[in-house]
């Protein structure tokens, strides 16, 4: 008995040993910080986060990997307080919802064949792609539907999925699962940032829009009579409806799939009518807008391109104010358009709609002689941005026109030829000189800066040395003369202290690689100054500064650190094209269309600069050169005569200071609508198929 108590008690002690020894050796430690935010999180363990549950989230958000407001089940007061168990605050975060972007279903398209061994989207997706024709259609098995952890999604009567905003949380999981991406996260932010991808369901109008307008879809809602509506959906891409509605040289129908069988859809004229609506009504019809940053942009230049940018950067909640030289904004519109094409009544009436979007605006105040791009930044702008036009809207503001101080060390190169040797417009130029882009008339930039006292000359080109337009004999007498030749190369960025420039950044074309090349003066063979976003850097080096590196410099505005870059331009021309880039905008009637997506591109570029986001674009951007899946013949779609905008009298028009057209009626714009065929990528309303339906 007394054995058997030892052996026991030993037994016991051992054990005890090995527990404290186990412990010890394996002991686990709990961050505090992760404890307290699992213990704040509701347990849900839904997935909604993106990641395996609830513990998960709690130490990704400790680790400064997932926001406080990852949690899509918790809500806003549930973000607060993580954000005060972390010291942080937190701002109001815009909701995402999920949208599906699939025009027609498995039984309303084209397909290719069917299998009832499928039932789940990813299956089909491997089998060749899917069942449908269209090779990015959504498949309508539905997994997104069983995915989603809030019950906020169900299969719809067209076979596509159907979003319950009141319940959808925009966790993303049906992104995720998604093998088409139809079904997407989608947001003010999200569609003002987006870029078309072949990913995308986008119809040959909306592909040939420089804009971007969601074209189809507003023609539906003003067929529906949802003209409040289709005003919205048109201003999400475009802040001119009413002026554009007049003068677009409509490439979208020259695009139209409607032309295969009679005639192309009015569209440009329905854009007008919905518009002229909104006019009519005198109550104004805006988009939605993300919650406010506070943060203040400026934008210098009031023409279309200026005015845009402001517009899409209030959306993203940005505070932009739009600087403009001259009395009144609208740059050539106003003074390049006859009025019988354009009434100023008719413009001002959208340049009002910007400004009520929460834009402000200061005319008759020039760069370079109200204020510099230093004294904004020191100002309280957090960035700014040029869209201040060209050498002929100079002309229209001033009859010699005169050169203007308007980028610090920048110049046109037909400044630098006109000033002389004299320099009777008293250019700087300084001992260093890069020229970019001159191609012929490089020599003669090169000579002209010799003589006003450079000492180094670079020149950079962007085609390789056999493309370059200049002669064997230029290139040898060029490098006889001491300039430095760069091919295949491009300017990226632009660096400065107040009104001086200091560098800039030339990178390779084909490989990337960037120098900064030391320069106080550049010359760009452009009719007009190129588009720049300008930032304070991030940190400021110690002999520019009162401070050491790293703090916050004290310095005057002509004192100021600022770094410049391009915005992402037309991705017709692709990604990463630098300073100068074809397609800048002209002053035609071609152009205004094309500087409101140029403009809503610039914004979306500032908005990325501020929160540090690449600004490169995809790689699968859908441009003008893409190949994406189209159709050449319709079937079963009959002939519709399109609807004849009204004129009137020639003879009228300059006694009555009327316009020449006159708009659709409501009847001629419902009819014109109706020809729309609702087009998808390859789908398209076909009438047997509606036929069928009916009996």
């Amino acid at each position: 008995m007394i054995e058997a108590l030892l052996l026991m008690g030993g037994m016991g002690v051992v054990i005890g040993i090995g527990l404290a020894l186990a412990s010890k050796i394996f002991y686990v430690y709990v961050d505090p910080l992760v404890e307290k935010i699992e213990g704040l999180l509701p347990g849900a363990n839904c997935g909604g986060c993106g990641l395996p549950g609830c513990s998960a989230n709690a130490v990704a958000v400790a680790n400064g990997k997932a926001s406080p407001a990852s949690c899509v089940a918790g809500g806003a007061d549930l973000a607060q307080m993580i954000a005060e168990a972390m010291g942080m605050k937190i701002e109001a975060k815009e909701p995402d919802i999920a949208l599906s972007g699939c025009t027609y279903g498995v039984k309303d398209a084209k397909v290719k064949f069917s299998y009832n061994g499928l039932s789940t989207c990813q299956a089909a997706s491997m089998l060749y792609g899917g069942m449908k024709e269209c090779q990015i259609g959504c498949l309508g098995l539905g997994s997104c539907v069983t995915a989603c952890p809030f019950n906020a999604l169900k299969m719809g009567e067209k076979g596509l999925p159907v979003v319950d905003a009141a319940k959808c949380t925009g966790c993303g999981t049906c992104e995720r699962v998604c093998p088409k991406h139809i079904i997407t996260l989608s947001s003010v932010t999200r569609r003002i940032l987006k870029e078309y991808t072949t990913d995308d369901c986008t119809t040959p109008c909306q592909r040939a829009c420089p804009a971007g307008i969601n074209i189809s879809e507003y023609i539906r809602l003003i067929a529906e009579k949802k003209y409040r509506e289709s005003v919205q959906l048109i201003k999400e891409r475009n802040p001119f409806p009413t002026v554009i509605g007049r003068i677009c040289p409509r490439p979208c129908e020259n695009d139209c799939r409607r032309q295969l069988v009679d005639e192309p859809v009015a569209i440009n004229f329905l854009k007008r009518f919905a518009a002229d609506y909104e006019m009519k009504s005198n109550e104004r019809i805006l988009p939605f807008k993300a919650p406010e940053t506070h943060r203040r942009i400026a934008v210098v230049g009031g023409g279309v391109e200026g005015l845009s940018t402001a517009f899409f950067s209030a959306r993203l909640g940005h505070a932009p104010t739009v600087f403009e030289a001259a009395p009144q904004l609208g740059g050539i519109l106003r003074t390049a358009i006859a009025q019988y094409r354009l009434p100023h009544d008719i413009l001002d009436w959208d340049i009002e709609g910007v400004l009520e979007m929460g834009v402000k605006a200061e005319t008759k105040k020039a760069l370079g002689k109200d204020f510099t791009i230093p004294s904004l930044l020191a100002g309280g702008f957090e960035a700014v941005f040029l869209a201040v036009g060209g050498w002929d809207s100079r002309t229209e503001r001033l009859k010699d026109a005169p050169a203007e101080p308007v980028i610090p060390g920048i110049h046109l190169l037909i400044d630098l030829l006109k000033t002389g040797p004299e320099n009777k417009h008293q250019l700087f130029i300084g001992k260093t000189i890069v020229i970019a882009e001159s191609g012929q008339m490089t020599p003669d930039a090169a000579v002209a800066c010799k003589k006003l006292g450079a000492q180094k000359i670079i020149a950079i080109f962007k085609n390789a040395k056999e493309a370059v337009a200049l002669s064997d004999d230029a290139i040898k007498k060029l490098k006889e003369d001491n300039v430095s030749l760069v091919f295949n190369s491009t300017i990226t960025r632009l660096s400065g202290v107040g009104n001086a420039l200091t560098e800039v950044v030339v990178s390779d074309i084909s490989s990337t690689e960037s120098v900064a090349v030391p320069a106080d003066t550049l010359i760009i063979d452009s009719g007009r100054a190129p588009e720049l976003i300008f930032t304070e850097p991030k940190t400021e080096a110690a002999e520019n500064a009162d401070e050491p590196a790293g703090q916050k410099k004290k310095a005057s505005a002509d004192k100021i650190l600022w770094t410049a870059v391009p915005p992402s331009k037309n991705p017709e021309y692709g990604p990463g094209i630098g300073l100068l880039a074809k397609g800048d905008v002209i002053t035609d009637f071609s152009a205004a269309i094309r500087a409101i997506g140029a403009g809503r591109r610039a914004a979306a570029s500032i908005h990325k600069v501020l929160n540090e986001i690449p600004l490169d674009l995809p790689n699968h951007v859908v441009t003008a050169r893409t190949f994406v899946q189209n159709v050449t013949i319709l079937e079963n779609v009959s002939s519709s005569p399109r609807q004849i905008m009204p004129l009137n009298p020639v003879r009228d028009i300059p006694r009555k200071k009327a316009e020449i057209e006159n708009g659709f009626t409501e009847e001629m714009a419902i009819a014109e609508a109706n020809r729309c065929l609702k087009c998808g990528l390859i789908c398209y309303a076909d009438q047997s198929v509606q036929i069928q339906k009916a009996s």
